[in-house]
């Protein structure tokens, strides 16, 4: 690629190769041409003066594309369908005559869209597989390691390193059921004429208004679909491609929570992003390890949550049967999410895949606050020796205060626990406190709940798409 051009980043720094041929010209133009042949077959079939030595002559040059005369005649025509019939059917003469009979323009291009929007959910599906895959290996591993929760990033009652990964996968899981929904809805435009009304097909088949529906379904399966929009103008409805971009949108937030509260973690030195042995963190301070990889989840996730507002504002403002300002904001809005959230998501896998967990900084942070949040059991414990309950609470509370300025003014270490053991009131020793500051008698059902969760949310979709968990994880360029 010449270096006096403006490339998209997408392209050259962060989208995989399989992305990015879904959304290649290669693609959208052969996938043009196997709509000519669908439709040629079709009407040959149903008895138009179609003949199969025309339909094989399409065949043939499906993927051989003349590119040269394809932009020869658009220089001329100044419409890109236009200029690609006629260069298909210099290559295939005895067809030319009977290429896109029928049809408008929105035959191949909203067919294609359609088309490649199902493929490139399908490989988004696959990669939310993966991260889902890594990341119950993790929660797996560490569903019992007791940990601080926090509420407003603020100490809060422990939970575990695993059963936080779960809350991460419980959201990845939401978007993959969204995923899964639109494939299964997706509906070819089919052939539906230039607002919609099938008067071209109507006509060709004599006024037959069975063999216009016929044409539809048999161009629908050979394309691999077994819907079609019931009804249309020329295009399909833009709500299809605000749907889709919701669906990104909410993979995109999903990705950037999860890279956001990593970024936490690793400020807190607790767990990290995977740094490799020659990785530089900052190019002023050898020392740093800053969260690169999740700084740019969360930079293109911004990208695609604002991206979804093409396309959304795109349906508002569609006119009737249709208006042509969709179509250059639908070539850049449309692929370049997939290319940004296919991005994310391969980020998401090396991260995940990757995660480097401190576990003694973590318990240090964890025995930094455990005295307070055992305040409870002791105070139970004090009171079943014969104390007062509510003269026991009042007293932890100046306990408590007393060495939380200890700790945020003066800098020293947590000793609420010697403050009690020395307080006569409670009546126990410095032991029989500690004995309550065991982690894992403060981490509820984590270890319960993450097994759970793995066992009957996830494990099934792993299973379900098994094939996908065996496909290579793709390289990152940066």
């Amino acid at each position: 690629m010449p270096n006096d051009r403006y490339q998209s980043p997408l392209s050259s720094r962060y989208a995989s190769a399989e992305m990015q041929y879904i959304f290649s010209p290669d693609k959208k133009f052969s996938t043009w041409r196997r709509l000519w042949v669908a439709l040629a077959r079709g009407e040959m079939e149903l008895g138009l003066p179609v003949t199969q030595e025309q339909v094989n002559e399409l065949e043939e040059h499906v993927n051989d594309i003349n590119y040269d005369a394809a932009q020869r005649w658009e220089k001329e025509l100044r419409h890109d369908v236009m200029a690609h019939i006629h260069a298909y059917g210099e290559q295939c003469p005895k067809a030319m005559p009977i290429i896109h009979l029928g049809a408008t323009s929105c035959y191949v291009g909203d067919n294609t869209d359609i088309i490649l929007m199902r493929e490139g959910l399908s490989l988004v599906r696959n990669r939310l597989v993966k991260v889902l895959s890594y990341l119950g290996e993790f929660a797996d591993k560490y569903k019992s390691m007791p940990t601080l929760g926090f509420t407003h990033f603020q100490a809060a009652q422990l939970v575990t390193v695993g059963k936080r990964a779960t809350l991460w996968m419980n959201d990845l899981l939401l978007d993959l059921s969204e995923v899964e929904f639109r494939i299964e809805n997706l509906a070819l435009l089919g052939s539906k004429g230039t607002t919609g009304t099938q008067a071209s097909f109507l006509e060709l088949f004599d006024g037959d208004h069975g063999k216009v529906e016929a044409l539809e379904e048999k161009i629908a399966a050979e394309m691999g679909f077994s819907k079609v929009a019931p009804v249309s103008g020329q295009t399909y409805s833009r709500k299809v491609d605000a749907a889709v971009l919701a669906t990104l949108s909410g993979i995109a937030q999903s990705a950037s929570k999860f890279a956001t509260d990593l970024r936490l973690l690793c400020h807190l030195k607790e767990v990290e992003e995977p740094f490799e042995k020659s990785q530089i963190g900052s190019s002023a301070m050898p020392y740093k390890r800053n969260p690169m990889r999740c700084e740019r989840i969360c930079g293109l996730a911004r990208y695609v949550m604002a991206d979804v507002m093409n396309p959304t504002i795109t349906a508002a403002t569609q006119w009737f049967e249709r208006t042509l300002d969709d179509s250059a904001n639908k070539r850049l809005s449309v692929p370049e999410a997939f290319l940004a959230v296919d991005a994310i998501l391969n980020i998401y896998a090396n991260v995940a895949s990757g995660l480097v967990v401190h576990e003694k900084v973590i318990a240090k942070h964890v025995q930094e606050e455990l005295p307070f949040m055992a305040t409870e059991n002791i105070m139970m414990d004090a009171v079943k020796r014969g104390g007062d309950r509510q003269q026991l609470h009042e007293r932890i509370r100046q306990l408590s205060l007393e060495a939380g300025h200890t700790v945020k003014e003066e800098g020293k270490p947590n000793d609420l626990a010697e403050r009690i053991a020395a307080d006569p009131m409670f009546g126990l020793t410095l032991e029989e406190i500690q004995a309550h500051l065991d982690p894992k008698r403060y981490i509820g059902r984590c270890p319960q709940q993450v097994d759970g969760f793995l066992a009957r949310e996830v494990r099934p979709v792993l299973e379900r798409y098994a094939s996908a968990l065996q496909e290579k994880d793709a390289e990152l360029t940066v």
